[in-house]
């Protein structure tokens, strides 16, 4: 079941606030309003898929502030700053420690849209990429510790007989080995087995050379 994601609005202006929401909600996207950023962290789940649209300037914990708790406790919803005050600083700041953009007020209404629909993108994209990943890890903790050291010489481009040398067995073994490890990786070929060992950080892409 697909959950539809949401614009986080963070700020103390009431009046923005509901603007921004109004914006929001007129092109259909789902739309939740905090009037501080501690009201956020108490109530945001990391589960639910979305994006921050947030105020750098509030009482209490700043925009800026909250980010910084949320890199900290490894949360990676994108984050769209606003500020009526921000200079060049502060925007270096905030991008720097990952917003995907700095918005003036008052601002453009569909610069914001833009802004927040680019968030939402860069979200879902990055929930698949984590999605891949843990099906991937899952697969690998079904292999045995010998199809474990067998995937990771293969993918390293030893041959079987190469491979049964290094781990003392036939070379009858190492393929029965090799064929499991295809069957449990859901591959096809080397070329996908050694895609999905890298894209689980067992091994480097190897880099051409010009």
């Amino acid at each position: 079941m697909n959950v539809q994601p949401t614009a986080f609005i963070v700020d103390d202006d009431l009046s923005v606030r509901r603007a921004i929401q109004r914006l929001a909600s007129s092109v259909g996207l789902k739309v939740e309003t905090h009037g501080s950023a501690q009201e956020f962290l108490d109530s945001y789940s990391p589960s639910n898929p979305g994006c921050l649209v947030l105020d750098v300037r509030m009482p209490g914990l700043s925009g800026l502030d909250l980010q910084d708790e949320l890199n900290a406790r490894g949360i990676t919803i994108p984050v769209v700053f606003m500020s009526g005050h921000g200079d060049v600083p502060m925007s270096v700041r905030a991008m720097k420690a990952g917003a995907v953009d700095f918005i003036s007020k008052p601002f453009n209404d569909q610069v914001l849209l833009d802004a927040i629909q680019h968030a939402l993108a860069q979200d879902q994209k990055s929930r698949e990429a984590m999605a891949e990943l843990s099906e991937i890890l899952h697969r690998i903790d079904h292999l045995t510790p010998r199809e474990r050291e067998v995937f990771a010489l293969v993918v390293s481009g030893k041959l079987n007989k190469q491979i049964a040398y290094q781990l003392g067995t036939s070379e009858k073994t190492v393929k029965v080995h090799r064929g499991r490890v295809m069957h449990k990786m859901q591959a096809d070929s080397l070329a996908e087995l050694v895609l999905l060992a890298q894209a689980a950080g067992l091994c480097k892409p190897k880099v051409q050379s010009e």
